[in-house]
């Protein structure tokens, strides 16, 4: 008879676990597994790491040691709230020979056609995480064009200059062309003024 831990979640306080145990205690009754070991975490939403979980977190260790044949678990959103969660625990499992069956997705990983699943979730797990990051990226794009600031015009560069090889100094520069004093000694660096260390 195979054996089998089982996991359960709830996100806030006033749920409970009970409702998940029952079930997936039938369930494992019908198929003739035996439950070894049962984690929980109450009121700990899925979106926290491994180490706010203590009852996921010793379910990874009991995962690890190979304490089980299979974990059993109510939904896909009781392991964790994204697809490249789920595809990380079943990565984790899956390298120790550990099966995951999932109740409400039918989903057990130790048969062909959960197999098939558990690939296809990977392809859809790489999938997201490349539409995370063009969205990162699209973000960082938008943000850098509305903080960048407009370049300044060729004519007053050239006035600055002008001030600046006429021996004008830099704070005086920058207070008669209404410019930084950093702007002022930076032009004057890529002009290569002598004018630059003078105040």
């Amino acid at each position: 008879m195979k054996k089998v831990a089982i996991y359960a979640r709830v996100s806030t306080d006033s749920q409970t676990v009970e409702n998940q145990l029952q079930e997936l205690h039938a369930v494992a009754q019908r198929n003739g597994w035996i439950v070894v070991q049962v984690f929980t975490d109450a009121g700990i939403s899925g979106a926290k790491g491994r180490d706010k979980r203590p009852g996921y977190d010793a379910l990874l260790k009991g995962v690890a040691r190979k304490d089980f044949e299979m974990v059993m678990a109510w939904s896909v959103d009781r392991i964790g709230r994204s697809l490249p969660d789920l595809v990380s625990f079943l990565s984790e499992a899956h390298a120790k020979d550990v099966g995951v069956f999932l109740n409400q997705q039918g989903l057990d990983s130790s048969t062909s056609a959960g197999r098939a699943m558990f690939g296809m979730l990977g392809v859809f797990a790489e999938f997201e995480r490349a539409m995370i990051r063009e969205r990162i990226m699209a973000g960082l794009r938008r943000t850098s064009k509305k903080s960048g600031r407009k370049p300044m015009p060729d004519d007053r560069l050239d006035a600055i200059r002008r001030s600046l090889n006429g021996g004008l100094g830099v704070r005086a520069t920058a207070r008669l062309h209404r410019a930084s004093p950093t702007t002022v000694i930076k032009i004057a660096r890529e002009t290569r003024a002598p004018e630059c260390v003078r105040s």
